[in-house]
């Protein structure tokens, strides 16, 4: 994101003393109604570090990656989104077959080992569907574009013969101008051309997308069945942001076969998949879901569906909430020729993690609507934990949020990325020496190139011999650990992006 330089400061903020954060709501203890005790609030968000094997193993950098924010000892760690199918999906993690297992068992175990047992480790399961990169205008139309009976006709006013072989017609497509091409083509195509093609759950002309309710409860309980094989203490279902489930869930969703539309059809699904994994892994195995609390785009979700659906997973029995914003693809910025389009571009994906650059500072930017879910939740009768995100990187913030019934957990992604030791430090009274995040999102961008993931505050700190160090050699991969200081190379300024 460019900019001359940030809109907002840090937050001013005082730190705690032991004792004083051992008398906190932070420091407080949570059992789950699975079973499962949390040693503190605490929680770190799932995040997609880019370290996996092109086939979706794991690989020894996704194991220091954990490690090193399990040495921190949050009291949750949720493993980054991890796909449920067995089909190529570049390095990310997944989970689609028993040939993953072997890797995501060492991951717990490294957890476990790096936090002293202390933190408990979710997996975050996820369903996506097709985007293709944005084409090459010409190859677009010779290869890609469907010749329609439309497309034909169209060019027929124009002069050409429509009943000319399909080559002849891809060649008169690319002799026009683009305006006059802007014509000739639907919004699909105009889309499918100037962004990439994206598949919806709205395209049920589409067998394998009207077939999703049938297809998907099976493979999300398989995929829940190996966490809880490999060791996980619990899954969170990816129902948020720009994917299938949270499709399901937008008011977008139009489907006509009870799948869509309705508050109760756009929901029928999440719950259908929710049951399904609940029967196949058990009462005692945790199970929750993150979910949106306002799509920020154009006729999508807004808080008063999320206010619904809060308690309706409460009341399936969900053992968390997670609440996240926006994170879109609708409103995405138009990829370069080559690329795919980025859904934390636009309006929406700002609000999901918002930067010191906004017209708003970002620093529990989202809490107030998430406070509204959770109130919602607890008019209906229900004490489901909601875990709040969202530019929380100080204690006061934290506990304030804690106190004021904003939230029952606190995730922090950006600012657990910058000092995976912040909460470790809090809890030993060295509040002073947390490294903060800068929200300036340098994260976010390397994400958005699918490049390694870092901190700015970190990533060019001199390297002890043997740290790894990222594909291009430049980069460190992990943070340092102990009272390191974030004071970079003499006249290296911090990247804003």
């Amino acid at each position: 994101m460019a900019s001359s330089g940030p809109r907002h400061p840090l937050e001013d903020t005082h730190w705690p003393t032991a004792e004083a954060y051992a008398a906190s709501w932070l420091a407080r203890p949570l059992r789950l109604a699975s079973g499962l005790l949390l040693r503190d609030r605490t929680w770190v968000p799932a995040m997609v570090p880019w370290r996996a094997s092109d086939e979706g193993f794991v690989t020894p950098a996704v194991l220091d990656w954990y490690g090193r924010f399990a040495a921190g000892r949050p009291g949750t760690l949720v493993v980054e989104a991890t796909g449920i199918r067995d089909v190529p999906s570049g390095p990310l993690l997944r989970i689609g077959h028993e040939r993953f297992l072997p890797g995501l068992r060492a991951l717990v175990e490294r957890v476990a080992q790096e936090s002293g047992g202390e933190t408990r480790l979710l997996i975050q399961l996820l369903d996506f569907l097709r985007i293709r990169r944005r084409p090459e205008r010409d190859r677009y139309l010779r290869e890609f574009l469907v010749i329609t009976p439309r497309i034909r006709e169209g060019l027929a006013t124009l002069g050409s013969d429509p009943t000319a072989q399909e080559a002849a017609l891809r060649e008169a497509l690319v002799r026009l101008d683009d305006r006059t091409l802007a014509t000739l083509l639907g919004p699909r195509e105009t889309e499918a051309l100037e962004r990439g093609a994206r598949e919806r759950v709205t395209d049920t002309h589409e067998e394998h997308i009207a077939a999703l309710p049938a297809v998907l409860p099976a493979l999300f309980a398989t995929a829940a069945c190996r966490a809880r094989d490999a060791g996980f203490d619990g899954v969170e279902l990816h129902y948020a942001h720009a994917y299938t489930m949270a499709s399901f869930l937008s008011r977008l969703n139009d489907r006509a076969d009870g799948y869509g539309r309705t508050l109760e059809g756009r929901l029928r699904l999440p719950l259908e998949v929710y049951r399904q994994v609940r029967a196949a892994v058990g009462a005692d195995f945790t199970l929750g879901c993150r979910f949106l609390v306002d799509e920020v785009i154009a006729g999508g979700s807004t808080v008063e569906d999320a206010e619904f659906f809060g308690p309706r997973f409460a009341d399936a029995g969900l053992d968390f909430i997670s609440l996240s914003r926006g994170g879109k693809f609708e409103d995405a910025r138009q990829p370069r020729v080559g690329e795919a389009a980025y859904p934390y571009t636009g309006e929406s994906g700002h609000a999901c993690m918002p930067t010191v650059f906004g017209a708003l500072p970002p620093f529990g930017l989202n809490l107030g609507l998430m406070a509204r879910v959770r109130r919602a939740v607890r008019a209906s009768g229900r004490t489901t934990p909601i875990v709040a995100s969202g530019g929380i990187s100080t204690f006061a913030r934290a506990e304030r949020a804690l106190v004021e019934g904003e939230a029952d957990l606190i995730g922090a992604a950006r600012q657990s990325l910058a000092d995976p030791d912040w909460f470790e430090k809090l809890r030993t009274g060295r509040g002073a020496s947390i490294q903060r995040c800068r929200y300036t999102n340098y994260c976010e961008a390397l994400d958005q190139r699918h490049l390694e993931v870092t901190c700015q505050l970190w990533d060019r700190l001199p390297a002890t011999p043997g740290e790894p160090r990222s594909r291009d050699g430049r980069r460190r991969l992990l943070a340092p650990r102990g009272d390191w200081s974030a004071a970079r190379p003499a006249g290296q300024a911090p990247s804003a992006s």
